[in-house]
This record gives C-alpha cells, sequence and structure tokens, in this order.
C-alpha cells in the first residue's frame, strides 16, 4: 500500500518532519511518500491562503493517484482543497480536521480545537458547521504563535499549548482536544500526559495518526468518497495550471 502525503505548502523545509511522523505511524507494509506544492503559499492561515493552496493540491492529488497510490491525505487542519481533490480522483482523500472532528465527536461529548492564531477562530468554526458538527464544538482556543514561528518556538508552543488545553477543559468543558495545525500534532503523547497528571481525563488527538488509519482503512476496506457526493470533473472545464495534471 503506498499513501501520498501533501505537503499544502511550499515550505520544504517540512518534508522530512512530515514524512518522518507518517512513517513511524504507518503500519507495516505501508509506504509514505512526502510532496510539498510547487506554488502556492508559504503557510496556510487565512481563507486566501486555503484558495491559493488549491489549484496544485489538485494537480499532487491527480498525479498520486497516477503514480499508483492507494490514498491522499492533505497534511493541513484546514483542509485545504478537500472536497475539489475528491472530485478529480478515485482513490480516497483524507482530511485530517474532517477525520479528527468525527473522530472526537464518537469519543466525546464536545471537542476543542487548539490552533495558532486568533484569525483561525472563524475559519475553524466554519469548517466544523460544513462538517455537521457545530453543536458538538466546545471553543476554539489559540497560542498567538504564527505557523512559520512553530518550530522555532517549541518550548514556548508546548507551554502554551499546555496552558490552553488545560483551560479548553475546565473553562470551556471539552472532553475531545484537538491540534488545530499538524505541526503540533506530535506533542499529542506529551500533553496527553500532562493532562492525566492534573486529574483529567480529556483526550487530546493526534490528527495525523487519526488520517492515516483511516487512509489505511480506506483502501484496505476498497472504498473512497462516493460519486453521488463527489461527481467525477470534466477535465475540459479545466483552466491553467490545473489544467496540467489533466494532459
Amino acid at each position: 500500500m503506498k499513501i501520498r502525503i501533501i505537503n499544502p505548502v511550499v515550505t520544504r523545509s517540512w518534508e522530512q518532519e512530515t514524512q518522518e511522523a507518517y512513517s513511524s505511524l504507518a503500519r507495516s507494509g505501508v509506504q509514505i511518500d512526502t510532496v510539498s506544492l510547487d506554488w502556492g503559499p508559504a503557510s496556510i492561515e487565512t481563507r486566501r491562503d486555503n484558495a491559493l493552496a488549491t489549484p496544485d493540491i489538485l494537480n499532487k492529488t491527480i498525479q498520486a493517484e497516477r503514480e499508483g497510490f492507494g490514498a491522499v491525505i492533505i497534511d493541513c487542519m484546514d483542509d485545504p482543497g478537500l472536497f475539489a481533490a475528491r472530485e478529480v480522483v478515485r482513490i480516497p482523500v483524507v482530511g485530517p480536521a474532517e477525520a479528527s472532528v468525527h473522530l472526537a465527536a464518537i469519543l466525546g461529548h464536545r471537542f476543542s480545537m487548539i490552533s495558532v492564531l486568533d484569525i483561525d477562530r472563524v475559519t475553524i468554526e466554519e469548517m466544523v458547521e460544513r462538517y455537521g458538527l457545530s453543536a458538538r464544538l466546545a471553543s476554539v482556543r489559540t497560542i498567538g504563535i504564527p505557523v512559520l514561528d512553530l518550530s522555532a518556538n517549541s518550548e514556548q508552543v508546548f507551554q502554551s499549548m499546555l496552558e490552553t488545553s488545560e483551560k479548553a477543559v475546565r473553562e470551556d468543558g471539552a472532553d475531545v482536544l484537538i491540534p488545530g495545525c499538524n505541526l503540533l500534532a506530535s506533542l499529542a503523547p506529551r500533553i496527553q500526559a500532562h493532562l492525566k497528571s492534573l486529574g483529567l481525563a480529556a483526550i487530546f488527538l493526534n490528527p495525523r495518526a487519526v488520517a492515516l488509519k483511516l487512509a489505511e482503512t480506506l483502501v484496505e476496506l476498497g472504498l473512497a468518497q462516493s460519486q453521488l457526493s463527489f461527481a467525477p470533473a470534466n477535465a475540459k472545464d479545466v483552466s491553467w495550471p490545473v489544467r496540467t495534471a489533466f494532459a
């Protein structure tokens, strides 16, 4: 089984970390391959960034199917281009945010998203509403650190995540927590252990693990998105630069 991970930005410095993270989570025999965009935003924090990333996400998704990959994961908690990507291929395309919020709704009563900047709040709320789970969203809290600064401030990021996660549980009533950026996913075990030490039984999900396990299962079951919901795109209606993927 081969699974393509799309790093939906042009910042290639994250490729190795992303490759290693997914490879460490993969089942035996699963091949992980990570690619970044050739053009698009440096990071994704706004609706504009989502829009700029989508065309090349479609290109990379189509290429993955042509190269024999069994599934695609778009490695961003905004799930940029997710629904559009499902229209251009017949292999499953997984968004970490969609997978995580649905699992959170199974595991608990209410969940909180812990993201990076305040500007993320509305986007996350809109996304959760699109997935039909607004009533289960306890809160969206942020740590005030831009995406491009996350790696450079690792200890600050960790402490901010701890404090914010604790507030989401104690003040907002969340029983499941989800990081709002996949660069924060690796903190899941440490934050889970910290919450347990405080006597807080909340679950802290790793969205990358959730997305990968869903992708693996879909491939094993031979399932992908319904063509009734995601009708195959008409290549003749696609103009540059996406048309290059159909050539």
